[in-house]
């Protein structure tokens, strides 16, 4: 009896456990949404100084407010872009950027709270120890890319650098992915472990999934989304012309809106195919019919998500297409992960523990 109450508490400490993680990768989503609305409201330089502590309160008052326009009014983006703005249009992109930088810090106590909660208690089993801590250094690593990444803009340039940007969204993504990770192997799994071969494939979905964010990010940080606005031609040809006009030649693959947006939709078409051979090969192999329906919405989902991205592009990147787009392609990316999770089978059971 005592073995079995041990037992009860055991799975009850992995599926507080489960529900905490699940909580955290709900504020990412949200934080990462925010993210996309602060990029394409073009606020991200709106604050231009970096205080972990302080900057949590916004400026209370007229002369507070009046001394952080003046801050922004000394920066290229204002100077180049933006002169004349009044106080009530910079109060806008103000309010974006501060939300965005209050829910990192959330999403940072979200995480460190509960953490050490479950870690000072010894209701964490020891194999979620290394990994937890690993998400957490990388969200404090996060929070270092995300000024690194702000500080590009506010000298000699008009917006953020497009390495940063992309960088800062992938690395976002990457915790977002981790997190939930964790949080379905902690989960029941009815069907029994899928074949190596398809939960190999299922991981380099995963890879993938992660590749494309990152080629948006190019996208998003050079507004290549802005320009060759027609499908299924770019440019008036299948592969456009001028792709590698840049010197060196490496530079476009990463400096060039041309290029750069070439790239992602022929990478995007890519993962389409892989998927499509995924739900054949899922079905071909008589996998259990957990895996073979996941596969199968996977599918789906990037066949939605590839559909959105080509409306956002052809209505030239309308605000809510495009915050739908980035929103999906998480959509995206969670299920791939959970598939992909779901593919290893459960962890073993949660060990007993005196209550």
């Amino acid at each position: 009896m005592t073995n079995l109450v041990q037992s009860a508490a055991a799975e009850s400490n992995r599926l507080a456990v489960r529900l905490w993680l699940y909580c955290v990768v709900a504020v990412l989503f949200v934080l990462v949404l925010v993210g996309g609305a602060t990029r394409l409201t073009e606020s991200g330089l709106s604050i231009t100084e970096w205080k972990p502590v302080l900057g949590m309160l916004p400026p209370i008052g007229q002369a507070a407010w009046e001394a952080e326009f003046a801050k922004y009014r000394l920066i290229p983006e204002y100077q180049l872009l933006n002169k004349g703005m009044g106080l009530d249009a910079f109060k806008t992109i103000y309010w974006w950027e501060w939300s965005h930088r209050l829910l990192a810090r959330g999403v940072g106590l979200v995480f460190a709270l509960p953490f050490l909660f479950f870690f000072v208690t010894g209701r964490l089993e020891p194999h979620l120890k290394p990994k937890l801590s690993l998400i957490f250094a990388l969200g404090a690593l996060q929070g270092a890319i995300g000024w690194w990444m702000v500080a590009s803009g506010l000298v000699d340039r008009v917006d953020v650098s497009q390495y940063r940007l992309a960088v800062h969204l992938t690395l976002a993504c990457l915790i977002f992915a981790a997190t939930l990770y964790v949080a379905r192997g902690l989960a029941p799994h009815t069907g029994n472990p899928a074949l190596s071969g398809t939960g190999r494939f299922a991981g380099w979905l995963v890879l993938l999934i992660l590749l494309q964010i990152y080629l948006g990010g190019l996208v998003a940080g050079l507004d290549a989304g802005l320009a060759f606005n027609t499908w299924p031609l770019m440019d008036g040809r299948i592969i456009p012309q001028n792709l590698l006009a840049i010197e060196p030649v490496w530079r476009n693959f990463f400096e060039s809106p041309k290029t750069v947006q070439f790239i992602h939709r022929m990478s995007a078409y890519f993962i389409w195919v892989a998927a499509a051979w995924h739900v054949w090969a899922t079905l071909r192999c008589n996998a259990d019919a957990t895996h073979r329906r996941r596969a199968i919405i996977l599918f789906l989902a990037i066949s939605a998500q590839a559909l959105a991205g080509i409306v956002t592009l052809v209505l030239q990147v309308p605000f809510y297409w495009a915050l739908a787009h980035q929103g999906m392609a998480l959509v995206v990316l969670g299920f791939a992960v959970a598939h992909w999770r779901g593919c290893k089978g459960a962890y073993p059971a949660a060990a007993a523990r005196p209550v």
